[in-house]
């Protein structure tokens, strides 16, 4: 009788370990999904995200409209790249001087501008998937360092508190899956004669930090698939505009306005664009 104890508790202890170490492991690869998952994506027109893009920009359940969008993170994605650099005259943010002038017209002149485009700026920052409401709210989180902004839903005040973690977790995530693309791309040239950067994805960095003005042909960049755009740049060879997009060149900044990115993400970049058009 002893023993038929002691065996019945060993088999429910193995039952119970096995089954702890099995939930453990689901845990562990949802982590490392996680930690892999991009910071965020643009949607082109007509495509059918509009509602993941939302989703992604107000997490908040728990109120409606600009309080409950993170306009940092929409910032970070369509509008830094010339609002950081003063690539095609944009005013850079923090720049009271360069803002100056523009204050002087008004919130509501400058959020006109932001939704509908002005100059060099295309509409939208070159994402027309973007509401009124959260280009309200990048209009808001840009123009912060310079002037007072109108509330937008009655909770302005709170959102810097609510951005700075926010933004700290994409930026780890981003990084993260920066790591294990580029840890990818150099299996594969070790493996063969591919170049370091064949198993990045270019369309991806594309849509991140190119998009806004190679969609648009904002600041006179030629627009991915015009072939007779491309002509003249081509005939320069790839080299050139791997030098071009990494170093910058006009009115295009160094590495898109992005300089998180490596060298060998923007030539990923750039191969995505040249195959368009050869």
């Amino acid at each position: 009788m002893k023993s038929s104890k002691l065996i019945m508790g060993c088999l429910a202890t193995l039952g119970l370990t096995a089954g702890m170490a099995s939930a453990q492991a689901n845990v562990d690869r949802d982590a490392i999904a996680e930690r892999l998952k991009p910071a965020g994506q643009l949607c082109l027109q007509g495509e059918d995200c509009g509602t993941a893009a939302s989703a992604d920009v107000a997490p908040a359940a728990n109120g409606n409209g600009a309080d409950s969008i993170d306009g940092g993170a929409i910032y970070n994605r369509v509008c830094m790249a010339c609002h950081e650099t003063g690539a095609a005259g944009a005013p850079v943010r923090s720049d009271a001087d360069g803002w100056a002038a523009r204050i002087d017209q008004g919130w509501d002149t400058l959020l006109d501008h932001s939704i509908n485009g002005f100059n060099a700026m295309p509409a939208r920052g070159g994402n027309p998937n973007l509401s009124d409401e959260e280009v309200a709210a990048a209009t808001a989180y840009l123009l912060e360092p310079v002037m007072d902004v109108p509330e937008l839903g009655g909770a302005a005040e709170e959102a810097p508190a609510e951005e700075a973690p926010t933004e700290e977790a994409a930026v780890e995530e981003e990084a993260a899956s920066d790591e294990a693309t580029e840890e990818a791309a150099a299996e594969d040239g070790a493996n063969g004669d591919a170049p370091s950067h064949a198993g990045i994805d270019g369309e991806a960095i594309y849509n991140q930090a190119c998009m806004a003005c190679h969609m648009t042909g904002a600041a006179g960049a030629p627009i991915k698939g015009d072939a007779d755009a491309w002509a003249a740049r081509l005939e320069q060879g790839m080299e050139t505009l791997y030098d071009h997009s990494i170093n910058g060149i006009g009115a295009m900044p160094p590495k898109g306005g992005n300089m998180s990115l490596s060298d060998d993400d923007v030539k990923a970049a750039v191969d995505f664009m040249v195959e368009a058009v050869q």
